[in-house]
Parts: C-alpha cells; sequence; structure tokens
C-alpha cells in the first residue's frame, strides 16, 4: 500500500487558496450575525452587513494550511490509525487468504458474483440514507480493494462499493440526521417529513449508482487492460499477494485474526447505531483491532510498529491534501469573505422562476459544499437564509431541503476539497484526476437528474 497522490493535486488546491486570498484583497468584508438556538449557532436571515474587509496576506496565506491542518485534525489522525492498523492486519496475511478464498467461491457459482455488486452497494446505501454514513466507510476501502481485484475487477470498483454506493444512500437521505434531519429542524418542518419523495429518489440514486459501476466493472473484467489504474493493480496484487492459489494454508492464527476484525465490524456497527459513535471512537477501535491482530497473527512487537509506522506513512500525502484544502475555508473566513458569497448567491436567485430558484439553490449549496464539508455545518450556514427565500422566491421549505440534500449528497465524492473523499482515494492510493475523469459522466448525469426532480417538487407543491 504506497500513496502516491499526485503532486499536481496539492499545486491545484493551493492555488486556490491562493486565489482565496487575492479575492479578500478585491471584495468588501461581509458578515451575517449568528444566534445559538437549541444548541446550534445559526446565521440570522437578513442580517448581513457589509463590514470592512480583512485581507490576507502572505504571513495569513502561509498559516493557513497549518491552520487547515489543526481544524481537519480528527481526520487526519482517524487517517493515520486506520492506515497503521491495516497494515498490521495485512501483514498477518489472514484477510489476504481469506479474500482469496471468498473470490475463488464467488469465480465457481458466477450465478452469485453478478449480485456481488448491487447487493454490497444497497448495503452501504442504507447506511448513507438512514445513518448518515460518511467517514465510516473508510475501513472498508481496502478490504473491498482486495476483494475486487481478486474477483477480476480493478480498484475503481473497490473504492466505489463502499464510497459511492454510501454516498448514493447520502443523496437520498431518506432519515439522515445530519443533513435532513438538522435542515428540516432549522426550517421549522416536522422531522423527516416528504418521506414519500426521498424514498423514491434514494431507489434512483442508488439503482443509477449500481449500474454505473456494474457496467463498468463488467467491462474491466474482459479486458483488464482499459482500466485507468492496470498498472497500478498489477503491482498491487504482487503487493497483496493475491494469486489464484487457492491451497494457501489457512491457519488457526488467520482464524484468530479474522475472528477479531469480523468482532470489531460488528462493535463498530453497534457502537454508530447504539452509541453514536464517530472518529474517535473507531479510530480506537481500530488502533486496538489492529494491535490485537499484530499479536494474534504471531507478529513481533518490532513487526508491528514497523507495520504500523509503514501503513500511517502511506497516508502523508493525502493528509497534506487535507489541510491544504481545509485552508481554503480558513482564508475564507478569516477574510470575511464566505458570509459574502453566501449573501451573493442567495441575491442571484430573487426575481426567478420558482423552478429556476430551487435549481439554483441546489447549484448554489454545491459552490458552498466546495468550502464547507461538514453536512450540520453547511445545513447551519445555509439553511437559516434558504427557509426564509424559499418563501419569497415561491417555493416549498421542503424544496430547498432538497435542493440542500443533493448540493451535499451528489457533488461531495468528486471535490478534491473534501476531507473524506480525499482520505477515500488516499487509501485507494488513486489519483484525485483519474478519479474525476472516472467519475465525470456520472456526476453530469446526477446533476440533471437533480434539476428535474427539483422541478417535479416544484410542480407536486412537495411537503
Amino acid at each position: 500500500m504506497k500513496a502516491n497522490q499526485s503532486f499536481n493535486t496539492l499545486v491545484m488546491i493551493f492555488l486556490v487558496v491562493v486565489l482565496a486570498a487575492l479575492v479578500t484583497w478585491i471584495a468588501p468584508g461581509g458578515e451575517y450575525a449568528r444566534e445559538v438556538k437549541d444548541g446550534k449557532t445559526l446565521v440570522v436571515p437578513n442580517s448581513f452587513t457589509y463590514i470592512q474587509s480583512q485581507p490576507q496576506g502572505i504571513g495569513a496565506l502561509l498559516m493557513s494550511p497549518i491552520k487547515g491542518f489543526i481544524q481537519a485534525a480528527n481526520i487526519i489522525v482517524f487517517l493515520f490509525v486506520i492506515g497503521g492498523a491495516f497494515m498490521i492486519i495485512q501483514k498477518t496475511g489472514a484477510i489476504s487468504i481469506s479474500i482469496q478464498r471468498m473470490a475463488y467461491t464467488f469465480s465457481q457459482k458466477p450465478h452469485l458474483q453478478k449480485f456481488f455488486i448491487p447487493v454490497t452497494m444497497t448495503i452501504f446505501s442504507i447506511g448513507g440514507a438512514v445513518f448518515g454514513s460518511s467517514e465510516e466507510t473508510l475501513p472498508f476501502i481496502l478490504i473491498f480493494i482486495m476483494l475486487s481485484l481478486s474477483l477480476g475487477y480493478d480498484s475503481l470498483v473497490g473504492t466505489a462499493i463502499p464510497f459511492l454506493g454510501t454516498a448514493a444512500g447520502f443523496a437520498g437521505s431518506v432519515l439522515n440526521p445530519f443533513t435532513v434531519g438538522i435542515a428540516q429542524s432549522i426550517a421549522e418542518l416536522p422531522l423527516y417529513s416528504g418521506i414519500g419523495l426521498r424514498i423514491v429518489i434514494w431507489i434512483i440514486s442508488t439503482a443509477s449508482m449500481i449500474v454505473f459501476v456494474s457496467r463498468y466493472a463488467s467491462k474491466v473484467q474482459k479486458d483488464p487492460r482499459r482500466s485507468p489504474v492496470y498498472d497500478l493493480d498489477q503491482g498491487r496484487k504482487k503487493e497483496f499477494h493475491l494469486t489464484n492459489n487457492i491451497h494457501v494454508p489457512f491457519t488457526l492464527s488467520h482464524k484468530y485474526v479474522l475472528a477479531a476484525f469480523t468482532a470489531a465490524i460488528v462493535f463498530l456497527i453497534v457502537g454508530i447505531l447504539q452509541f453514536g459513535w464517530y472518529i474517535n471512537e473507531i479510530g480506537a477501535l481500530f488502533l486496538g483491532l489492529g494491535i490485537v491482530c499484530g499479536f494474534l497473527g504471531k507478529l513481533t512487537l518490532t513487526e508491528i510498529t514497523d507495520s504500523f509506522r509503514e501503513g500511517a506513512r502511506d497516508m502523508v500525502g493525502v493528509t497534506l491534501i487535507i489541510g491544504c484544502a481545509r485552508a481554503i475555508l480558513v482564508i475564507a473566513t478569516d477574510g470575511k469573505i464566505l458570509d459574502l458569497m453566501l449573501f451573493t448567491l442567495a441575491n442571484m436567485i430573487h426575481g426567478v422562476h420558482p423552478v429556476f430558484a430551487a435549481q439554483m439553490m441546489f447549484v448554489m449549496q454545491g459552490v458552498i459544499n466546495f468550502f464547507v464539508h461538514s453536512a450540520s455545518g453547511q445545513a447551519m450556514l445555509t439553511m437559516p437564509i434558504m427557509s426564509p427565500l424559499a418563501d419569497v422566491v415561491g417555493i416549498t421549505r421542503q424544496t430547498a431541503v432538497l435542493a440542500f440534500q443533493f448540493g451535499e449528497g451528489w457533488i461531495n465524492p468528486i471535490l478534491p476539497t473534501s476531507g473524506v473523499t480525499m482520505g477515500v482515494l488516499g487509501l485507494a492510493n488513486i489519483a484525485w484526476g483519474k478519479w474525476f475523469r472516472w467519475m465525470l459522466p456520472i456526476q453530469i448525469y446526477f446533476f440533471f437528474v437533480a434539476l428535474i426532480l427539483l422541478a417535479v417538487a416544484y410542480f407536486i407543491h412537495y411537503q
């Protein structure tokens, strides 16, 4: 598992940071008043005022990535822990051998393999739609990459199954407390109202994503050289020891490691659903799992620590990108242009036909999402403005929530400024440029699907 994030991605993101800093010298400053309501800090509608600008100079520009690292410390540490723990588990050989045997079973029963992608992606989609899963999919990336390679697919398919499956559900957000739950509470709508249309949207989103991944998987299985990550996967198969030899011994220590890993996944699910676990708790679980699996796999202390360092080291490239991406928000906030951007975009929606207003809200949410990647944070920033604006332009507040839901869900998987997206690609060792080109067709498709569904929401007076 060698990380090789494209240097150009880091340069591109830092150029955006520089651009944001330049804007602070040109644009006036502006801010909304904030109020704390039910424990949430919300923007006060109609409270925008222009203030003295806060130009961000060289010093602020150079400090912004450092502040970005501090603000994104939780996900950065989480990635180091996941990378290190998984490398320990990988060194035991238990996962590789288990996946070889599972892949052999599927290969001997082709009628079962055709259900592999639809079933697994649907499971992850349910997690995104109901529980708001996002960062929680990171531990599954390398597992599904190895499984996909063993089944004749590639790393893109292995990455897409957990990541895009969850993203499809996140966009559908049937009961997602972090998007629909918070947005509806701010919009003063009954909690989880309008669920009928959202179930239909979830079905469309999940089915479309499954078709996209399945068609690509079938193409690559027939001709592996058509994969954009073909060269990467050839080395990865050797590194993961993925061969067609099913006679590799499955020892008692391997069984113990696999049992510990299975138990950890059960604890993960219970912890998320029952106790509200998030990054810190999940990271602690996998840190403990890595140590336990090291001993169960009969690794020495030196092998355990060296493996952990190797896995954590592989995450350095992606954490640099995450910290730099967060610097964009640091500059926009410190320079007092984030609220100005929100105010400007909201004003653009005034005076247009209600259908276009709803569609422009979706586009606006996508723009804001480039800077703010917390679903709850984006809801608390934008929904106090969008909710009353919906009344003015002639659409229902439920439609405004739907526009936020689409802008947060379907756009996230392609953004280079998203910590989760870059974390996933870092674990998968896939350059963002290749991912962008591969994802572009389905992103364009979902963009137009969102526009159509928002028009439908207006005409049915979605409540």
